[in-house]
This record gives C-alpha cells, structure tokens and sequence, in this order.
C-alpha cells in the first residue's frame, strides 16, 4: 500500500468515519430495498455532498473529483467496508463512466456520464448467461442483428446482472457476427432500459440477498452510436473492464474483512466467561493470528494489482492473485468472526453474516477461483517457456 501523506490520511479518516457514523446505521434499511431504502441513499448522498465526499475518484471532467487509481485505493478499503458505502458515497458508477469515457461514442459521451457521476442515472454490465458457462464468453449467444439505418435488434437473456432492477441504463455484451463458440464477433451495446422489449424477468438472491438479477431482450432497438468500441472488439474493453472492476472489489473485500477483524478481535477482549475472556483461550488467539496472516498477506497482492493497472502495464497474472487471495481471505476472516462470537455471529445483530455470505460469493461471482488459478498458472509457464526458448537460442 502506497504511503500516505498528511492530507490523504485526513481524507481516509474522513471516509471511514463518514461510513461507520452514516453508511452502517443504515444497512437494515438499505438492504431491505424499497421505498425506505431509496428515500435513505438519498439522504446518505446528500450528506456526502455537503462533507466533500462524492464521487472522490470519478473523472474531473464528469463532475467527480479526479482521483487516480492509487490515491483512491486506501480510500477504497474504507469505503468498502460496508456494501452500501459505494453508493452512498458516488463512487458505484466509477466502471461505467470509465468505460463508456474511454469506448464511447461522442452521443454516448454527451448523454451519460456526468449523469451517471451526478447519481441522476444508474448503469449496470450484462455479461453472463443462463445457458452458457459465465467463464467462457465465447459461447454467448445474445444476438444484435445490424438494421438498414445501422441501427441494432438485440434479442436473449442474461443473468446474475448486478443492480439491473434499478438501471437506467445497461451494457450488454452481445454476438454482431458468427455463431455461439466463435472467438470473433462479439461487441459491446448501451441499451436505455426504457427501451420497448426490455424486461427484468426475476430476481436472483445470493444465498438469501437481493442485488442480481435475470433480464430479457426482445428485439430491442439500440441506436447505431451506442455500440462501445469497434465491432467485433468487446472482448479488450471487457478485459479491461473486469480488470478495474476485480481491483476494485478486492480493496472493498479488504474493507470488509478489516471489518470483521475489528468484531473479532472486540469480542475476544469483551466476552468472559467463568474461565476469563476469550481473548486468554489459545483457540480464540490462534483465530486472531490467522485472521491477521490472511489480511496482511493479501493486501500487498491487492496494491500491486493497483499499482500496475494505475501504471497502465498488464496485470492479469497481478488481478488474478489478488482476487483469489481477497475472496478467500474474506471468507476465512469473517468465518472466524463468526466462530468467536458463536451463536451471536449467525443471527441478525452482527454484520458477520453478510460478510460471510459476500466472502463466499466472491469465490465465484466474477470468475470463480478455478478460472483465474488456471489462467495466472497458464500464464506464468507461458513465460517461463518464452524465458527458455530466448535462453536456448542466444
């Protein structure tokens, strides 16, 4: 983790306050949904506005204040720790606006991004679906058929898309040419969920909590400059994407096992029994240290992915160690938490439960650990062999 200076630790403190005191008041009602929870990130919005809070690392130019990738990584952390804090906080759009800054065409450029910083618009990301392996995008077989006017037809589903119920807007990865299992001919499209044939059609619980979805397309009309990018070229603006997008998680997944950290290591010192506090039981002490080993040895995999993703190098060997070493650090740390409170840590008045839930999740939502364990492998020996055929021929 890069050092900071005196202003940055003010600002750090500030976002850890602002979600301890705010944000975590708030989560019953937040994840309930609704009414009462929409009227409550409104609310919690404002208020980051008045603080100086909002959208810390969204482009300048979009109305955000312009943080780099590294001087929001330790603000990331912090502001992780509670699911909510993202949004609350207006950083949730930062992979969007990214994206559709970078890809998007000039209408695009106009139309959505500042709104989006503004919180005046929501987008989500639809990639995977329900009848194809979410690891292997070349089997998608959600078509957009190009019209006359150039103009596109979308037609299929998608599943486990985060946040579509409440989207204003989704990118959706599509197939322009060929067949499902062509390595070409995928494209990305921006589709106004307004749009005629567009239909949420169920919600999708994560062992129990709400936030994916299951959405259709029916001949879906999508204008000719919301195709992101060139045709056929999703696949590098996805890659680049899921980069940014697994960095970031994985400083959130450490905000939230600092969190569960802190439970642990309070209700060690706080619970007695008639042998003393936990904290004096060599069981309870060994589940401090392990959580500890876990959370200080991932948090270097973590900022060196960031380091280099801010440097503009390649990091998938970088990202792939990291999420893999965050999610399950996560689970593990969490778990602990649990074991040391006991029954208290399966029940509703501790967050341990959601952060469990979120730990174990994260070993599969956006590539489970099997797919980046085998592609950092792959990737590694592929230099090793380069490195020996180089040797063998100087």
């Amino acid at each position: 983790m890069v050092e900071e200076n005196g202003d940055a630790h003010r600002l750090r403190c500030r976002v850890a306050e602002f979600v301890r005191r705010r944000v975590m008041p708030y989560e019953p009602v937040l994840d309930a949904g609704g009414p009462a929870a929409a009227s409550a990130l409104r609310e919690l919005r404002d208020r980051a506005r008045q603080e100086g809070l909002w959208a810390l690392p969204l482009p300048a130019e979009q109305g955000g204040q312009g943080l780099a990738l590294g001087e929001y990584a330790g603000l990331a952390e912090v502001e992780g720790a509670s699911d909510h804090g993202p949004a609350a906080l207006g950083s949730a759009p930062l992979l969007d606006v990214t994206m559709l800054g970078r890809h998007g065409s000039e209408r695009v450029r106009a139309l959505y991004p500042e709104q989006l910083t503004a919180g005046a618009l929501r987008a989500c990301y639809a990639m995977t679906e329900p009848d194809a392996p979410g690891t292997d995008p070349f089997l998608t077989a959600t078509r957009a058929v190009e019209q006359a006017d150039g103009s596109w037809t979308v037609s299929g589903r998608k599943w486990f898309v985060s946040g579509a119920a409440g989207a204003d807007l989704v990118t959706v990865l599509v197939r322009t040419d060929g067949e499902p299992g062509d390595r070409e001919g995928l494209s990305l499209l921006v589709v106004p969920t307004g749009s005629a044939g567009f239909r949420v059609v169920r919600e999708l619980p994560v062992f129990g909590a709400s936030g994916q979805w299951e959405i259709e397309f029916d001949r879906v009309r999508v204008a000719a400059d919301h195709l992101l990018g060139e045709r056929g070229r999703a696949l590098s603006i996805a890659a680049e994407r899921l980069q940014l997008g697994r960095t970031l998680r994985c400083l959130r997944w450490l905000g939230q096992a600092q969190r569960a950290f802190d439970l642990l290591a309070e209700r060690a010192n706080s619970r007695t029994g008639s042998r003393g506090s936990l904290g004096t039981h060599q069981l309870v002490q060994r589940h401090v240290f392990e959580s500890l080993l876990a959370l200080r040895s991932t948090r270097p995999l973590v900022h060196e992915a960031v380091a280099r993703i801010g440097a503009g190098l390649d990091a998938h060997v970088e990202v792939g160690l990291a999420k893999v070493a965050a999610a399950r650090m996560l689970q593990q740390v969490a778990d602990a938490a649990i074991q040391v409170h006991g029954a208290a840590g399966l029940g509703p008045d501790t967050p341990l439960p959601s952060l469990f839930r979120t730990g174990r999740a994260a070993r599969i939502l956006d590539g489970p650990d099997e797919l980046h364990i085998t592609s950092v492998a792959r990737r590694v020996l592929r230099g090793y062999a380069t490195a020996a055929v180089r040797e063998a021929l100087t």
